[in-house]
């Protein structure tokens, strides 16, 4: 089976699903009649460890030094953890569902410190149903075997990440290069042998290797020596986030013992042009945003002749090679938003390239992943959508965005509808005000179940200084339209931004506090600040009082930049407070109890009112309609009856329309000319027809045909079961 390239997703990444970035670059290849073959070793290596062969091979390594207690434990009971652990594999990849019973009694599992949180827990078990419990007590199950790793055979170990910690922040690369040169690691001595037998499968004449993350960069690095090493006429090439944010400004010629190019940016031209290079000996000078050692000096190629590809020309991202069927699903929390990133099989989707926004201060704006808008059309996406539920059985996708920009949702929603296109998805968003109730009625109906976004400091002052585009009230009936519409809203929040005080951050803290409490958004995540070198306030730091640390690059890693914050607070400090606090706040407890109690240090005082959040959503946004909003009825158009009544002994002549809807069945009744004006609008706002009419038409058409001034039939009984039963305006 020989390919002209391998594309490699290195270990970790996720457990239940792919990373999308090799199955993007794959499904352009095709388009370029480049054979291919990707392989996700993360899974692979998961996989091998945790089945009957791999624990017994991984209890026969031999310990050197004193066992912690818990450690103990989980060897004295290896016998139970050997016996079970094909068959909770097989459970978590959905394939043993009736070993829930087993799993959720009390004596099938070996158990060791993980479920000692079980007791704070057991009330979360009330939500959740058995097929989720246990699926919960099945991932602190290979928790508790992560634990005896990490503590025992190779502390780099990581569900979704190996080795991260001497690949973050490296402005150097010696800590790594020195970690690159020791002996093989437990783990790289599982993943090298699956490498090699790929790489004897496909003989491959370029291999690719995605470096999305910190955590991938040492198991990156490892595959590609051993292939330098080996298979010396094979070529590697690197690409991804890490790189793209990172290694802008690379000089130690170091790394490129371990691969022979970097690519940056987006991969479909750099790889297309590295493979011209290799089959067809082009020159160098032909390469797209690529490093190269030439004459043991580090060089950078980028062809201005070549251009990158629209987002039209890229392809439909290609999942074939990948073993869907054998990633596991696990909850880690129970919480069903934040359990999406782990639990179910998700197929990756961009809608637009970049971010529509790109003002945000924190973020890497000056990138091209950000900075290079493009967006798809709909019409396009749904194509792709119906080739990627065909041809890998999911109809589960996860729109991959920096933030989906709400025109582009609401065309690709009106667009899966129309052709009955039946999907579950979720996204990230920037909650903006475009978000009305009825675009998120909209979004439900085609198939959303959850946003992501960032409410991040929840500070009307550093939203602002963020640049964020959003305050506290927009956020606030933003959340509680996508709530209000049954879709999930996962917060990110962020505490340590520059010149954020002591108060702010209190302030901040009670604001998700309101917004759990009053069930507007589902779940959170705290994260402190990092100043990043392609981000405004990177470039700029001293416009927002920070100063950098680092005066000049390092040799390696660059994007991490760290500072002093002149006139902010100690950041560092709350982290485990604000942590504590929204991990029950998830889980609908302690709403009740005073800040205070968080921390173990004195805090300044909320300055916030308890009701400040409930002020906010009883001014919410008003009902207005523009002539270009557009109108949509979303159920099938009514039939139209006329009838004849006896009133004081006068015949009159009536009519009515007769709804039947998927939930329900009711009639509107009123004079001719009013029904038949409703049936008319009806018709022309079908959510069926070729494209969305607008209000002005809306309006008119309704006028014309019932000689009835519009503001009297939006003020209607009639206008109103309309607006609960599908008539959106959007």
């Amino acid at each position: 089976m020989q390919k002209d390239i391998l594309l490699i997703t290195p270990p970790f990444t996720q457990l239940n699903t792919p990373y999308p970035a090799t199955a993007y670059i794959k499904g352009f290849l095709n388009t370029k009649s480049i054979s291919t073959f990707q392989a996700d070793l993360g899974i692979d290596v998961i996989l091998n460890l945790f089945s009957k062969t791999g624990l017994q091979n991984l209890f026969e390594i031999e310990v050197d030094g004193e066992l912690s207690k818990n450690s103990k434990r989980i060897k004295a009971l290896k016998a139970d953890y050997i016996q079970t652990i094909d068959s909770v594999m097989l459970f978590l990849q959905g394939r043993n569902s009736t070993l829930s019973h087993a799993i959720c009694s009390d004596n099938y599992l070996p158990t060791a410190s993980r479920f000692n949180l079980l007791e704070d827990l057991e009330w979360a078990f009330g939500t959740m149903g058995l097929q989720d419990k246990a699926k919960h007590l099945a991932t602190l199950y290979i928790e508790d075997i992560s634990d005896y790793i990490i503590e025992n055979i190779d502390s780099n170990f990581g569900f979704s990440r190996y080795a991260e910690r001497i690949s973050s922040s490296a402005h150097t690369f010696d800590d790594l290069y020195a970690q690159l040169k020791e002996p093989n690691s437990f783990i790289t001595t599982i993943s090298l042998p699956i490498l090699e037998d790929y790489i004897k499968t496909v003989n491959p004449k370029l291999v690719v290797i995605s470096v999305p993350f910190p955590g991938n960069l040492f198991s990156a690095l490892k595959c590609g020596e051993f292939i330098k090493q080996n298979y010396p006429h094979i070529k590697v090439t690197i690409g991804g986030g890490f790189p793209n944010t990172e290694l802008r400004t690379l000089t130690d010629n170091r790394l490129f013992e371990f691969v022979d190019f970097i690519s940056l940016d987006d991969g479909e031209a750099p790889i297309e042009q590295l493979y011209n290079h290799i089959t067809q000996q082009t020159k160098k000078e032909t390469l797209k945003r690529t490093f190269s050692l030439v004459d043991g000096k580090i060089e950078y190629f980028n062809n201005p002749v070549i251009k990158d590809y629209s987002q039209k020309d890229v392809g439909t991202p290609d999942y074939s090679d990948l073993k869907l069927d054998q990633y596991i699903s696990v909850i880690e929390v129970a919480n069903p938003m934040h359990s999406l990133w782990s639990d179910g099989r998700w197929n990756k989707l961009t809608l637009a390239h970049g971010c529509y926004w790109a003002k945000c201060t924190f973020c890497d704006i000056s990138l091209s992943y950000i900075r290079d808008y493009e967006p798809s059309k709909a019409e396009l996406l749904v194509d792709r959508i119906e080739e990627l539920v065909k041809t890998t059985g999911e109809n589960g996708f996860h729109f991959v965005d920096e933030a989906a920009p709400p025109k582009l949702l609401r065309d690709l929603a009106l667009e899966l509808i129309k052709r009955k296109v039946s999907i579950s998805w979720w996204t990230n968003i920037r909650f903006e005000k475009n978000f009305s109730s009825d675009l998120c009625d909209l979004l439900k109906q085609s198939g959303c179940i959850a946003v992501s976004g960032g409410i991040e400091v929840a500070s009307d002052r550093l939203l602002k200084l963020i640049d964020k585009g959003v305050d506290l009230q927009q956020l606030a009936n933003v959340c509680s339209n996508f709530t209000d519409n049954g879709i999930m809203v996962h917060s990110y929040l962020m505490y340590g931004f520059p010149t954020q005080t002591d108060l702010e951050t209190i302030n901040s803290l009670e604001v998700v506090r309101q917004f759990f409490e009053a069930g507007i958004i589902n779940s959170g995540f705290w994260h402190q600040f990092a100043m990043t070198a392609h981000s405004p306030i990177g470039l700029e730091p001293e416009r927002f009082n920070v100063e950098s640390v680092l005066k000049t690059d390092g040799s390696f890693a660059n994007n991490d930049r760290p500072h002093i914050d002149n006139l902010g607070c100690e950041h560092g400090k709350y982290s485990q407070g604000l942590k504590t606090s929204i991990y029950n706040y998830m889980h609908g407890a302690g709403f009740e109890l005073p800040l205070q109690n968080w921390f173990d240090f004195d805090i300044k005082r909320t300055t916030l009112a308890p009701n400040f959040i409930d002020l906010l959503l009883e001014h919410g946004a008003p009902f207005t309609l523009k002539p270009n909003t557009k109108v949509v009825w979303l159920e099938t158009v009514p039939e139209f009856e006329e009838y004849t009544i006896k009133k004081k002994g006068k015949l009159k002549q009536m009519s009515r329309l007769v709804f039947n809807t998927k939930t329900n069945q009711f009639t509107l009744k009123g004079s001719l000319n009013q029904i038949k004006g409703i049936h008319s609008i009806l018709q022309l706002a079908s959510v069926n027809n070729e494209k969305p009419v607008n209000f002005k038409e809306f309006e008119a058409l309704y006028t014309t045909i019932s000689n009835e001034d519009f503001s009297d039939f939006m003020n209607s009984d009639n206008f109103d079961v309309l607006k609960e039963n599908g008539l959106l305006f959007l």
